[in-house]
């Protein structure tokens, strides 16, 4: 099917040189924020038209959780594939990541953590991996908005096979510590000032330095904000761009490079379901920032 027939939110791309195709994953349930179906793939040759869907996750009986499967992210690793994904919890509501592996690319994708592998008494979200100079392996991911008002971009050391915790997660900023964000106004959080942190993903770019892209709000309308690493360690300090990277209702993005060499940003948008679409823009690294290629925001790959 084409791009645009795709409804999915959270798109992750995974390029596989060796085959000369595209690997679309994403929160792709018609629903995501009821009952959790599990998690499809597309496959394609130009990011243009796509092959599927092919069901790569499918919970088991005694999968943990039946609500909320969001945002997986798809690694490469150690002669397997690696899903970070998210759920909600059936025995006490709260989000979490799980690291899911696979064989292949298409899965099946099963349980490979022992359970979640963000905090027990958090509500997180969104759990990415980075790997640093070292070659050790982090989980960065949010702690919930709704959990702590103020929302966190978090990081903790992950053992070296993925299976575990292996150190104390680190606080690496608060949302309204960037100077774009605004309140989000929440219709069940009247009484409280929030701030929302989505979807961190961590890239190095050329010039060696380190980015984070993370999602926010600006007056209740999704955008997208950069952060790069004073130091160029996971641990920061980050320092924000001042203005947004995309803005029109549109976020939740990670960056790959297409088997050309191109620098791609991908998103979903609108913000809304059922209408999210899979968006590939081009990007630049120029000078410690990240822009658009083409100031056009419907510059599309």
């Amino acid at each position: 099917m084409n791009r645009k027939g795709i409804q999915i939110r959270d798109p992750f791309v995974l390029p596989l040189r060796e085959e000369g195709r595209y690997y679309l994953y994403g929160s792709t349930d018609t629903n995501i924020w009821g009952p959790g179906t599990g998690f499809d793939a597309y496959i394609s040759s130009d990011l243009e038209d796509w092959d599927g869907p092919y069901p790569v996750f499918r919970p088991g009986a005694d999968f943990y959780s039946d609500t909320n499967f969001w945002a997986p992210e798809v690694y490469a690793l150690h002669d397997k594939f690696y899903m970070f994904a998210t759920f909600r919890r059936r025995d006490n509501g709260r989000l979490v990541t799980s690291v899911l592996s696979s064989p292949g690319p298409l899965g099946p994708f099963m349980p490979h953590s022992s359970g979640p592998v963000t905090p027990e008494a958090w509500s997180s979200l969104d759990g990415s991996l980075f790997m640093d100079p070292e070659g050790q392996p982090w989980m960065i991911f949010c702690h919930e908005w709704q959990q702590v008002g103020d929302g966190e971009v978090c990081a903790m050391r992950l053992s070296s096979d993925l299976s575990e915790p292996a150190g104390e997660p680190i606080t690496l900023f608060r949302a309204s510590e960037a100077p774009w964000t605004t309140p989000y106004e929440s219709p069940r959080y009247k009484e409280t000032v929030n701030y929302v942190t989505d979807g961190p993903f961590l890239f190095r770019g050329e010039s060696g330095h380190v980015y984070m892209l993370w999602a926010s709000f600006i007056n209740n309308r999704y955008a997208l904000g950069v952060a790069r690493s004073a130091t160029g360690s996971v641990t920061g300090p980050w320092i924000h761009q001042p203005e947004t990277l995309y803005r029109n209702d549109g976020g939740h993005g990670m960056i790959f490079r297409t088997f050309d060499g191109t620098l791609v940003l991908t998103i979903h948008a609108p913000n809304r379901t059922p209408d999210e679409r899979p968006l590939f823009l081009r990007i630049e690294e120029v000078e410690g920032f990240i822009q658009l290629r083409l100031k056009l925001m419907n510059s599309i790959i």
